[in-house]
């Protein structure tokens, strides 16, 4: 079970359960047309977090707070005049200090749900294995998607179609992924070959594997969303450290084409960095763009196999939680999507998601237990029953 814990202040995920849910039933059709079956698990070990960062403890639980003893605190970080802080600083923790108690007393109330009910015990199931490596090949190849050439937007001839991952024969090759958006109907998971490695996709999934700027066969789909996620690739000092993937300046991202993407009050999460000018610039200049209403913030807390917070909540440096800012799309008169679409339900703020964090680098919990576990998220289109809702997910590779 996925969610482990459903309660008035938020959720609890087993992550782990969460992505083997899509890889129970896997097939491979080999070059000689051979297929096999098998059942695809996730490396458990990539969610045994046993002990919190910096061996600090950050319990939630029986009334501690989280923070840094203070024999701790002199030791694991720099001193620093109050008057030295930046702008960036001041705003952080004047954030911090807003929504503070909503973080800590939900936390602990949701991971006290969850111990009562044997999870977050803090005991590893999993062998000692190497992790696997944090390299993503996938960056490479959207790299690759910016250099090819684009699409001829009046080219009237062109297939504007998804094409079937799976063609007839259980064959996965020959396949234009950059260029055309590919999509697995089958009810198993299908393995993709590709520049010499091999890539599972989920089924009932599609996907556009190319670069933001060559988004224009999903928008020739002509498919409109209940739920778009956005993981958008923030610049910030680690990333640009680390070289991990390219990241993008804020300001390009009103480029991406919301309004033609989303149905009649469509919902659309973003996750943001703890950085204050990231939240500012959502709520303040990207939703508006696009005709969108923030209607909630929501905040992903990231807990040790014990339920510890992974950082000392009242750390300066980082912090146990990530925000989900989330919006509704209100449709312009005249607007092609005005026809009825998913029914307004009205979205909790302040609303908390408890995970055990992947150690794969910055790899979010999929949202897809949560379209089936509250109703904002899990009402299909036009109201109709048996038509799962459309979901789509913009992110960093």
């Amino acid at each position: 079970m996925s969610v482990v814990v459903r309660g008035t202040r938020g959720w609890v995920l087993d992550a782990h359960a969460l992505v083997d849910r899509g890889y129970s039933r896997c097939r491979r059709t080999g070059g000689d047309n051979r297929t096999s079956h098998w059942t695809g698990r996730f490396k458990k070990q990539c969610f045994q977090m046993l002990k919190a960062h910096h061996s600090a403890r950050a319990d939630v639980g029986e009334g501690n707070t989280g923070v840094l003893h203070e024999t701790d605190k002199a030791s694991k970080k720099r001193k620093r005049k109050h008057s030295e802080l930046n702008q960036g600083e001041i705003d952080s923790r004047a954030f911090h200090e807003k929504i503070r108690s909503v973080v800590l007393e939900g936390t602990t109330s949701l991971v006290a749900s969850a111990r009562s009910l044997g999870h977050l015990t803090g005991a590893p199931d999993a062998a000692k294995e190497p992790l696997p490596s944090p390299q993503c090949g996938l960056a490479a190849l959207c790299e690759m998607a910016k250099e090819l050439p684009s699409a001829d937007d009046d080219d009237d001839q062109r297939d504007e179609s998804a094409q079937p991952l799976v063609a007839e024969g259980g064959r996965t090759s020959h396949l234009d992924l950059f260029s055309r958006v590919t999509e697995n109907e089958a009810q198993w998971a299908a393995v993709v070959p590709l520049m010499g490695g091999e890539y599972v996709i989920p089924p009932h999934a599609a996907f556009l594997l190319s670069d933001f700027t060559r988004i224009r066969p999903l928008v020739r789909c002509g498919r409109r969303f209940d739920l778009i996620v956005m993981d958008p690739p923030w610049e910030n000092k680690s990333v640009k450290r680390s070289r991990r993937y390219s990241s993008l300046p804020s300001s390009q991202l009103k480029r991406l084409p919301i309004p033609t993407l989303a149905s009649p009050n469509c919902l659309v999460v973003t996750w943001v960095t703890n950085r204050p000018s990231h939240l500012r610039f959502v709520r303040d200049e990207l939703y508006p763009h696009w005709g969108l209403e923030v209607v909630a913030q929501w905040f992903w807390v990231k807990v040790t196999a014990s339920g510890e917070f992974v950082f000392p909540l009242d750390s300066d440096h980082k912090k146990p939680y990530e925000v989900l800012v989330l919006g509704r799309y209100r449709c312009a008169a005249g607007d092609a999507a005005s026809s009825p679409g998913t029914p307004e339900v009205p979205v909790e703020d302040q609303r908390l998601i408890v995970s055990v964090p992947s150690a794969l680098h910055s790899q979010k919990p999929c949202l897809s237990a949560l379209c089936r576990a509250h109703p904002i998220l899990s009402e299909p289109a036009g109201g109709i029953n048996g038509v799962k809702p459309r979901v789509c997910s913009v992110e960093k590779p």
